[in-house]
């Protein structure tokens, strides 16, 4: 039985995921991004409980086929953009219809539909909270961040930061107090 799940945006949340499930004692094929998968159906009785142990740790069961879908393009952004290997040649359009094998078009306008956000203002979105947490490492240089995000410069990089920000990356990393939103509230 595959259980779609909101929220998870890391490695941390497979983590709190799987410790739920082994509290509850049932047995789990597989724990990825935004869906767990157990070898047998669960009864009603213990998929209400998961779900409230879901959301007692801010995770939520979601049981519409849409929202799945949308759970499922915004966690494939999020671990693609936190692999820091994004080609410049890189296109959001060719990846999500390949790996989800459905139209970009259809993908595009559910989730615009649903999220009052375009898919491609959602992936800026993600590059720049990445590009802030990178910054905030102080462990590469823009030019490096550039090429590990897929800008064609860094001007590009930083003009959409700015955009985004209303900083540059150079003044992002000098401010005192530094806004990061958490990855699940973009």
């Amino acid at each position: 039985m595959k259980i779609y799940i909101k929220n998870m945006v890391c490695g941390r949340c497979i983590t709190a995921v799987s410790n739920i499930f082994n509290e509850m004692n049932i047995d789990v094929k597989n724990i990825s991004l935004g869906e767990a998968e157990t070898p047998s159906d669960l009864s009603e009785e213990n998929l209400l409980l998961l779900e409230k142990l879901l959301e007692k740790t801010g995770f939520e069961r979601i049981k519409d086929s849409t929202r799945q879908i949308i759970e499922k393009i915004k966690n494939l952004i999020i671990t693609k953009i936190s692999e820091l290997d994004i080609d410049e040649g890189f296109l959001l359009s060719e990846f999500l219809s390949s790996t989800l094998h459905k139209d970009y078009s259809t993908l595009s306008k559910t989730f615009s539909q649903n999220e009052n956000i375009t898919l491609e203002q959602f992936f800026i979105l993600q590059k720049i909270e990445k590009v802030k947490e990178l910054l905030l490492y102080n462990e590469f240089t823009l030019t490096e961040i550039a090429g590990k995000l897929g800008y064609k410069s860094v001007q590009h990089l930083s003009s959409q930061f700015r955009n985004s920000t209303g900083f540059t990356p150079t003044e992002f990393r000098k401010l005192k107090v530094h806004t990061r939103k958490p990855l699940d509230q973009i």
